[in-house]
């Protein structure tokens, strides 16, 4: 037992999701002939017929994902977090520390920082890679004086007439007793406020998790986009499930039923873009995604630029008053 053990688990990799699992051979293949000291023609010829093998199955496994394996991919231990993004498309980044009332949240960064000559005002979640930053970063779940240091940030933006740009990647806010205890909910609701009529644009890129009104409360905005492979809900598959049925293991049939993806929430117009992934997610590409995210930064950003403060408040007033379908 012990021996089979050991076999499976030689064979696992964790930072490859379930399905992902077909691939983890054919790239430690690439890895050991690209780690010889001689690579012979014989080698470059297997080396060629491996990436052709390779972009085969991604292929075949990214064209047929499921909601539930979508979910998976929002969450994958290796896709870029906000810090990825901001490190390597902006440049002098300034971090905003505190919310002057209690403390330094770390589940919420916030600060300065310059793309294309124009300075932005960025707020995002940010999660933790092991262990010890998941607990420092508090597993990208923020209490109170995160969304207040976001609301102060936000309030700075407007002042100076900076756009402001949100990452969203959330399992959602954090609902412990000491959160509770410091307004938690108000401290949303009043960013949802004051996001609803803050005169400066606000474009919000959801790059992973969009976990209920852990991400609605830096996620008004005038134009909202989600990569391809990212999620946006409000309750994760797993907790729909264990509420309907009692059983979170059906997480994979609560997915489908909420309709968290990228594509179906277009459909729904609950978002306005669908930032493409490179093949196999953000994870397998982090530079081309970065290059990708940029472009579309400023693509969006030139958009609302053409519109008038005042139109642009009344616009995002009128895109939030849309949501829902209501019968008089």
């Amino acid at each position: 037992m012990q021996i089979s053990y050991n076999v499976f688990m030689a064979d696992y990799n964790p930072n490859y999701l379930d399905f992902e699992q077909p691939l983890l051979d054919i790239e430690n293949k690439i890895n050991s002939i690209k780690s010889g000291a001689n690579v012979s023609q014989k080698d470059l010829s297997k080396l060629e017929s491996l990436h052709k093998d390779l972009d085969s199955k991604l292929s075949k496994i990214f064209s047929s994902l499921s909601d539930w394996q979508i979910s998976q991919l929002a969450r994958h231990p290796l896709r870029p977090y906000t810090l990825d993004y901001i490190n390597n498309m902006f440049t002098s980044f300034i971090e905003i520390h505190g919310d002057r009332m209690f403390g330094d949240d770390k589940a919420i960064i916030c600060g300065l920082a310059t793309l294309a000559d124009k300075t932005f005002m960025l707020i995002g979640h940010q999660k933790g890679r092991d262990s010890k930053e998941k607990v420092y970063r508090n597993f990208g779940m923020p209490k109170p004086e995160g969304y207040r240091k976001a609301l102060r940030a936000m309030k700075l933006a407007e002042k100076f007439n900076l756009p402001i740009v949100t990452f969203i990647d959330t399992p959602g806010a954090y609902p412990g007793i000491d959160a509770e205890s410091r307004n938690q909910s108000i401290a949303i609701a009043e960013n949802l406020y004051t996001m609803s009529q803050i005169k400066t644009p606000i474009i919000s890129i959801v790059i992973g998790e969009g976990g209920s009104g852990g991400a609605l409360a830096i996620g008004v905005s005038d134009k909202l986009a989600m990569l391809e492979y990212s999620i946006y809900s409000v309750i994760s598959p797993e907790g729909c499930a264990s509420i309907l049925w009692k059983d979170a293991s059906k997480a994979n049939i609560a997915a489908d039923a909420l309709s968290i993806t990228s594509k179906k929430l277009l459909d729904h117009k609950l978002i306005d873009k669908i930032i493409p992934e490179p093949t196999g997610a953000a994870h397998r590409d982090s530079i081309a995604m970065y290059s990708s995210l940029k472009s579309n930064i400023i693509d969006l950003l030139n958009e609302v630029d053409l519109v008038p403060i005042n139109d642009l408040i009344e616009l995002r007033k009128s895109k939030l008053l849309s949501y829902g379908q209501f019968e008089s």
